[in-house]
């Protein structure tokens, strides 16, 4: 394995997003709406108690809708902290997974499509790679900003949650088990399933636009959890968010087997 080679395209493709603000931009703006200005809400919370006319008779009932073991893991709190909690920890929990997801697959969808638009395929061809090593150069510059934004991301909503919540908790709440599962197993394979597919979809793309639409259709899942957890029709336990990350892990590897027995450089010089 020629991992100096692979080092080399790893950091020419981060050094090419960073420069790219259509890249780089969204990377940076969502993350920062998401972790910091969401958790920002919750410093509202109080200020809604106090307002005339406010009821939490339809959080009542939601709650009431929700499955058990949301019900009893929100015992305990009155209903100011039940609206933090629900918000901060259950709501939030599918929302923080698209930003891996989101980093690794605008990243991917440059990696080839990219490559053509700037006219640099022909040399990245010519790299004195294998195309498997090629193939996992490719992967792992779009894998590794997406770990780093998803674990850099962690520990700021970590911060901003408990600082914006401390006026109604009065406690240090988070993270729970579940978000420690959640960012150190679920989170990395989320980011590998975006990756694996959208690497495989630029590879066959012309433009970064086209690859990364394509590639999008793997958020679909996510917004589903999102719309789930929002009705009551699931909640994210601990095992459900290691059954989750086990499965992303199993089609991970299923997408590298495939990666590697179809990606071949060949095709990629016949698109230039």
């Amino acid at each position: 394995m020629n991992w100096r080679a692979i080092r080399a395209i790893v950091r020419k493709d981060l050094k090419v997003v960073f420069q790219n603000k259509g890249v780089s931009i969204p990377l940076i703006v969502v993350p920062v709406v998401i972790l910091m200005a969401l958790p920002g809400l919750a410093a509202l919370a109080p200020r809604l108690e106090d307002m005339p006319g406010t009821s939490f008779s339809g959080l009542e009932t939601l709650i009431q809708n929700m499955p058990a073991g949301l019900r009893q893991a929100l015992t305990g709190y009155d209903e100011v902290q039940t609206t933090v909690v629900l918000a901060l920890v259950y709501l939030m929990a599918p929302m923080y997974l698209i930003l891996p997801l989101m980093v690794a697959s605008v990243i991917a969808a440059d990696s080839f499509a990219g490559e053509k638009e700037r006219k640099t395929l022909e040399a990245l061809l010519y790299t004195p790679t294998t195309d498997w090593e090629l193939f996992l150069a490719k992967l792992l510059s779009a894998w590794l900003p997406a770990l780093g934004v998803a674990w850099g991301g962690f520990i700021l909503y970590t911060v901003m949650a408990n600082l914006a919540a401390w006026p109604v908790m009065g406690q240090l709440f988070f993270p729970t088990t579940m978000w420690l599962v959640l960012a150190l197993w679920v989170a990395p394979a989320v980011a590998g399933l975006g990756l694996g597919t959208t690497v495989l979809v630029s590879s066959r793309a012309e433009t970064f636009q086209e690859a990364y639409q394509l590639g999008a259709v793997v958020v679909l899942p996510i917004i589903l959890m999102v719309i789930g957890q929002a009705t009551g029709v699931m909640y994210f336990s601990t095992w459900l968010v290691a059954l989750l990350g086990l499965a992303c892990w199993a089609i991970d590897a299923v997408l590298l087997w495939v990666g590697r027995r179809t990606f071949r450089r060949s095709n990629l010089a016949t698109q230039m």
